[in-house]
């Protein structure tokens, strides 16, 4: 399958080389840069505007203008046009941006004549954004729809979003490897091929909605510097086709996949048309069955050692565990790592999912359609809507095999996904030594490795005043997934010792010496929860000593 334009008459157009570098050389110019515009607004206004509130960043940005420097008053005439919305004039506009000029603007789709004789609009948002990669800060811009705050009315049912609170989860959420070929399914703005770029030789990008596509290959190519892509043959790096879910690449095999899918549970209506729905959160398949359906068919385009990872919704059914539904879709073969990270009300996901398209302006449609929600959710005996996210691996030779699926509601570290790539790294350490799952002889394949307790582990000891000993003993992790272990005394004194100079079976059998506990059994318990400990990040394999240099 090849590469198509995808073009739309209503996304930013792509196919002018020349005004999409003439534009960049502009931005550059002005420091279009997500610290630029921070020091410009100042604090309380950057994090108002965070909030959707405009009229701070209004505010600092009419200051900017007036204060004699032409710096500073053109990037904040870019700063009110594209992330305020407000109309300028052609002169405000060509003066900004002299490469392109207010010309090019509409030339590219990113402006619009006004309402107002002789003022134009923006057609888009177009904001700065960066991370800071292996290779250092990675900057560029971004253009998606304007967001409810920004225009009037409800959103359009095509809506392409921008960085959200949940493209930026997934983001963080990434385990990632150099890898020869990824797929982003369901790129939106592209968001996430941004980041795969960084770390894969070729990336496929899909989405069902052709104008996500011309957004989306507008931001890539508007940034093929910094990703890295020749604009005269964008195809060596990137690729993106049109579809439902898997069947765009049908057959294929990749490395990594990543999806931030349409997973909201929205109410079917049985005269309802795909015109009807918001294509950006709504899937069109009654209850969860669309994230359902993917957990359970992203092995088949995943190579051997390949893993997939996505942000997903399910429903909780009365009475029932929230993982029990998850853990049936999960097919015989794939290693799973689930994280609920929050559950709903059926009001609460009700109230959240009509304001994120800014439902609640039409109030009689709101009400039915707030009705709607509840009464789906309760044909299903729905009364919980987990969110998470979802890990998939088709082990390979000597990998581990996992199915974890845990609740960790606290705040995790963020970026989560180096620590998780950790975590999956430990657990096939432990499978290379058949010391994975619970069980008889899991403390003696272990029992000649030596363990040091990970930099980030503190240790509490609670107890009643005037009491001997410490009722609770506990070791926290300040870093990562920032679990909590309860430790029993006989635990708490294995893990004071390990520091790299004896064997996890000899500090076993000294506890056992110590304690007058001679047999098998405790040295076997205690190494059964060291490997638990490995496992969860709480003690780590001791780094190999570097051999001394001969005289």
């Amino acid at each position: 399958m090849t590469s198509v334009s995808h073009e739309h008459p209503h996304a930013p157009a792509s196919d002018r080389p020349d005004l999409l570098a003439a534009l960049a050389v502009d931005l550059t110019a002005l420091d279009y840069t997500v610290g630029a515009v921070a020091e410009l607004l100042g604090p309380a206004a950057h994090e108002a505007l965070s909030r959707d509130q405009t009229v701070p960043a209004l505010l600092a940005t009419r200051a900017a203008a007036d204060g004699g420097d032409p710096a500073r008053a053109a990037l904040a005439a870019v700063v009110r046009f594209f992330l305020l919305a407000r109309p300028l004039g052609r002169a405000a506009l060509d003066a900004a941006l002299p490469a392109l000029g207010a010309e090019g603007l509409l030339r590219l789709r990113l402006a619009e004549e006004a309402d107002d004789a002789g003022l134009l609009a923006a057609a888009a948002d177009l904001r700065p954004y960066e991370w800071d990669g292996a290779a250092g800060a990675t900057r560029m811009w971004v253009a998606s729809d304007l967001a409810a705050h920004q225009r009037p009315g409800v959103l359009r049912t095509d809506h392409v979003l921008g960085i959200g609170q949940a493209s930026a989860t997934l983001v963080q959420a990434t385990a990632r490897r150099p890898v020869a070929r990824a797929l982003d399914l369901g790129t939106g703005c592209g968001i996430q091929a941004f980041h795969l770029l960084e770390h894969a030789g070729h990336v496929v990008a899909t989405d069902v909605s052709e104008r996500a596509l011309a957004f989306a290959r507008f931001n890539l190519l508007l940034n093929a510097g910094a990703l890295g892509i020749d604009p005269d043959r964008p195809e060596e790096r990137f690729e993106l086709r049109r579809g439902s879910l898997l069947e765009p690449v049908a057959g294929e095999r990749f490395d990594l996949v990543v999806s931030n899918p349409p997973f909201v549970i929205t109410p079917r209506a049985r005269d309802e048309q795909a015109e009807d729905q918001f294509t950006y959160r709504d899937g069109g398949l009654p209850g969860d069955e669309l994230v359902a359906g993917l957990v359970a068919g992203v092995g088949a385009v995943l190579a051997e050692g390949g893993t997939a990872q996505m942000l997903a919704n399910w429903e909780i059914p009365e009475g029932s565990p929230w993982d029990e539904r998850v853990r049936g879709w999960v097919p015989e073969g794939l290693d799973a790592w689930v994280l609920e990270r929050e559950e709903a009300s059926p009001e609460q996901y009700a109230e959240t999912w009509l304001a994120d398209a800014s439902q609640q302006r039409d109030p009689g449609a709101y009400e039915a359609a707030y009705a709607a929600y509840l009464d789906d959710f309760a044909s299903r005996g729905t009364t919980g809507i987990g969110f998470g996210m979802v890990w998939l691996r088709r082990p390979g030779p000597g990998q581990a095999r996992l199915g974890r699926f845990e609740a960790l509601t606290h705040p995790l570290e963020q970026p989560i996904g180096p620590h998780w790539a950790a975590a999956v790294e430990r657990a096939d350490w432990l499978a290379a030594r058949g010391a994975v799952e619970p069980g008889p002889g899991r403390g003696a394949a272990i029992a000649g490795e030596r363990l040091v307790v990970a930099d980030d582990v503190t240790e509490e000891r609670h107890q009643r005043p005037g009491a001997e000993h410490p009722g609770v003993i506990l070791v926290r992790q300040g870093a990562g997934f920032r679990r909590t272990s309860l430790l029993s005394t006989e635990l708490a004194g294995f893990v004071s010792a390990c520091d790299g100079d004896l064997t996890a079976g000899q500090i076993a059998a000294a506890l056992a010496g110590l304690l007058g506990r001679d047999d098998d059994g405790f040295r076997d318990r205690l190494l059964d929860e060291a490997a638990t400990l490995i496992l969860e990040g709480f003690l780590l394999p001791a780094t190999p000593a570097e051999p001394e240099e001969k005289a």
